[in-house]
């Protein structure tokens, strides 16, 4: 019996020892798979967020992400994105590139030229939408445009919970339309069919664009340079031209003396127009000089 006992602890012991050497080998091999993915995590975040890339078990998320920041110059910072884009299966919805004018003026250079001189700064407005898979990639790739990130805002929202009400809409949808069935034929029930196949196609249009969102994520970009830029554009003197023909002594003295002409008969047109008024001012005054002359006979008789 005690030799029994002996040889099970010695087998003991040598199972304890073999599984402390594979305990140890297993333990070091997840040490160096964990150094690798500490060190492939350290890398990614140096250049983006971890919620571009996050994935989750039996997790759906719908992940939107904003970026504000600077670049050298707009047109072409638009032009590469927008490649980046089609080579990672994306496409873009929306751009609005412009040039804010802050102010322009003219400086005449010679008797017929001139040079019209711009300073603007130009912008655009960017909305792109990119395989979610791609996300992380896409993020790195204009980060790589910037001069100066002014923010980056990347969001990633849980819609699981979403999903599965919508699976359990669907489901009563359908059950509703299969008592719907049951009903006997009336205006009722045509009523009844016609709002449940509306319900129908309303879930299924939210499904669509939940599914659409999960697959492809949308990044509103902002872009800007960060100092003016200054354009030259020659022009026409138009002042020299202005003055050139500003005056013409015999052109305007014909087109007065024709103004004048027509100003005598406006006023005399305008006189006929009124001739009830000069007919009653004409008779007034006749009275008032009636009555005038005949006030000093009277004072003659008195004395």
């Amino acid at each position: 019996m005690k030799t029994t006992y002996i040889k099970l602890s010695l087998s003991a012991v040598l199972l304890l020892g073999i599984y402390s050497c594979k305990k140890g080998e297993i333990s070091s091999t997840e040490r160096a798979e964990y150094a690798m993915t500490d060190s492939a995590a350290v890398v990614i975040s140096d250049s983006v967020s971890s919620a571009a890339t996050m994935k989750v078990k039996d997790k759906q998320f719908i992940k939107t992400a904003d970026v504000n920041m600077e670049v050298k110059d707009v047109y072409d910072a638009t032009v590469s994105i927008e490649k980046s884009v089609q080579d990672l299966g994306g496409f873009v919805t929306y751009s609005n590139l412009q040039s804010n004018v802050i102010s322009q003026d003219t400086y005449n250079t010679s008797n017929d030229n001139a040079m019209l001189i711009k300073k603007y700064q130009t912008e655009n407005t960017m909305q792109i939408r990119v395989p979610t898979e791609k996300l992380g990639e896409f993020l790195v790739i204009i980060n790589d445009k910037k001069l100066f990130l002014n923010s980056r805002t990347i969001n990633a929202e849980d819609v699981t919970a979403n999903i599965k009400y919508a699976e359990m809409e669907g489901k009563r949808i359908k059950k509703t339309g299969e008592n719907i069935d049951q009903l006997k034929a009336n205006k009722d029930k045509v009523k009844l069919d016609n709002d449940n196949m509306a319900d129908g196609n309303l879930q299924q249009l939210a499904n669509m664009d939940t599914s659409d969102h999960i697959k492809y994520s949308t990044i509103d970009i902002y872009i800007k340079e960060p100092k003016l830029r200054i354009a030259e554009i020659p022009v026409i003197n138009t002042q020299n031209i202005d003055n050139k023909y500003k005056f013409n002594f015999i052109y305007d003295a014909k087109n007065a003396f024709v103004e004048g002409f027509y100003l005598i008969q406006k006023i005399a047109v305008g006189l006929i127009t009124v001739w009830p008024l000069l007919l009653i001012l004409g008779a007034v005054i006749y009275f008032l000089r009636k009555r005038k002359l005949t006030k000093p006979e009277h004072t003659k008789v008195s004395e």
